[in-house]
């Protein structure tokens, strides 16, 4: 297969070269921008060359358990084992039924310090164009979503759709992500004072910007009643607010409202004058402290004894968890652990869902550190030829990773457990509530829910709390 990658890698170099012939000799001007085109369905698409590390043919994919249907398997890439992602099945679009041995175009892609490969139907070339002659995005040039395109180009006769990669894998753009918004440089606090008494919407901290990923049309125009958000009689405090908002897609109500009050007043303290968000670092450190623990890492053994403590009995055979928010799959693992430790006899489901493609594609193949290994997750681990951890099948098999949407409506099962921690506060206002009826509508009557540690289930729900050591969880009332 190393033969093979070097020689499409080649003959794409020849590609482009012959490109930039053709465009000498039809006198075009400087190109500043290059993008890779393929089809889809008889469609044209294309994504910037900056994002593909080379084309190769690859074919005999190793399928892993318990993936979405849209990744194919990993592949050995010189030594690298990558996940492949069909991009058809992505946007779903209709497949015929693949043969094990079938020859497929594979566009690999870099995405910050990912590798990963795109299946396409056919593989045109590279294109060269003036970045000026991209158009906005329209909903009419393609079957796919629009949130996941970055705009329309014409070039040789052909109108390309032009693919958001960095969107699709819920990575974080560049300066570049905004190319069709006009920039909007930080306002003075008079200014934005002005701007707020202009337009109401601005300074309300409960509405809701569609551009940042809110809840669905249908959703949002459906009469609720949206949760309270804590007062902000101060201006610093309506500014961070929107600063959250705007840069960490976090929302700022009756569910973090305890925790955001204390820590901003620790912020104003720490920072005085210059309390106010100016950028995503900002907010990233505001945010420091929200986040519970362990999160996006293995969990330590305190941790994990202290959810084990907390597990009620349950003799059922088959016990369902829920675990939206999943990330990379570190919590996911760690809690099939806990769990099968727990109910050593019954069999686990844990649907583990995240709205981050590149996390869902790469979870099932996490590997685990060294210094991790010989802790509590080493009766759970075993070693591979290149002599690294990783899961054993029985734990792998216990977690389903779904790309989903939580505001979405699902088919999952009546769930024993929902492991839901630091999700409320991503999601809009408006969604909160009807995701916690959504809660409490799939948790068995003995069931328990775990949200994150600075986060609560606000008022006017029917749930009880408790508190057990460090943790807090909630059960049906």
């Amino acid at each position: 297969m190393e033969d093979t990658a070097v020689a499409v890698k080649s003959q794409t170099d020849a590609i482009e070269r012959e490109y930039d012939e053709d465009e000498d000799r039809e006198s075009v001007a400087l190109f500043d921008f290059r993008m890779a085109a393929f089809t889809l369905a008889g469609k044209d698409y294309a994504i910037d060359i900056m994002n593909v590390k080379e084309i190769v043919k690859a074919s005999r994919f190793t399928y892993v358990p318990n993936t979405v249907p849209f990744v194919l398997g990993v592949y050995n890439l010189r030594g690298e084992i990558i996940p492949i992602i069909d991009l058809r099945k992505f946007f779903n679009i209709e497949v015929p039924k693949r043969k094990d041995d079938q020859i497929e175009n594979l566009l690999i892609i870099t995405i910050e310090d990912h590798v990963f490969g795109v299946v396409v139907d056919k593989i045109e070339g590279i294109v060269g164009i003036q970045k000026s002659s991209i158009q906005p995005p329209h909903p009419l040039f393609g079957d796919i979503n629009i949130k996941f395109i970055y705009g329309i180009v014409e070039a040789r006769d052909r109108l390309y759709v032009l693919l958001d990669i960095a969107r699709i894998f819920n990575q974080k753009a560049g300066d570049e992500a905004a190319a069709f918004e006009a920039p909007q440089e930080p306002l003075a606090q008079d200014d934005a004072q002005k701007e707020a008494d202009s337009n109401p919407a601005a300074a309300n901290p409960d509405h809701v910007d569609e551009r940042s990923g809110g809840i669905e049309e249908e959703e949002a125009s459906a009469p609720q009643e949206p949760a309270a958000a804590p007062k902000a009689e101060d201006p610093d405090k309506k500014f961070i607010i929107e600063g959250l908002k705007e840069f960490s897609k976090f929302y700022v109500d009756e569910v973090n409202d305890s925790w955001f009050e204390n820590r901003f007043t620790e912020w104003k303290e720490s920072r005085g004058a210059s309390a106010q968000l100016a950028s995503a670092a900002d907010a990233d450190e505001f945010l420091k402290t929200f986040w519970s623990s362990n999160s996006g890492t293995f969990w330590t053994k305190e941790y994990a004894d202290a959810v084990f403590g907390i597990l009620p009995d349950n003799a059922a055979r088959q016990i369902f968890v829920w675990n939206p928010g999943c990330g990379k799959g570190q919590e996911s693992f760690c809690l099939a652990c806990v769990l099968k430790r727990r109910y050593p006899e019954s069999k686990i489901r844990i649907y583990a869902h995240e709205t981050d493609l590149l996390n869902i594609a790469n979870a099932p193949l996490i590997t685990v550190p060294e210094s991790e290994a010989n802790g509590w997750l080493a009766p759970y681990l075993q070693k591979s030829v290149t002599g690294e951890y990783t899961f054993t099948q029985e734990i792998k098999d216990i977690i389903m990773f779904e790309y989903h949407d939580i505001k979405n409506a699902n088919a999952l099962p009546m769930t024993d457990i929902i492991f839901a921690r630091d999700v409320l506060s991503l999601i809009p206002p408006e969604g909160q509530k009807s995701i916690l009826v959504d809660f409490e509508e799939k948790l068995k009557g003995n069931g328990i829910l775990f949200l994150g540690e600075n986060e609560g289930v606000g008022s006017g729900m029917n749930w009880g709390e408790k508190t057990q050591g460090s943790l807090t969880y909630y059960n049906k009332q």
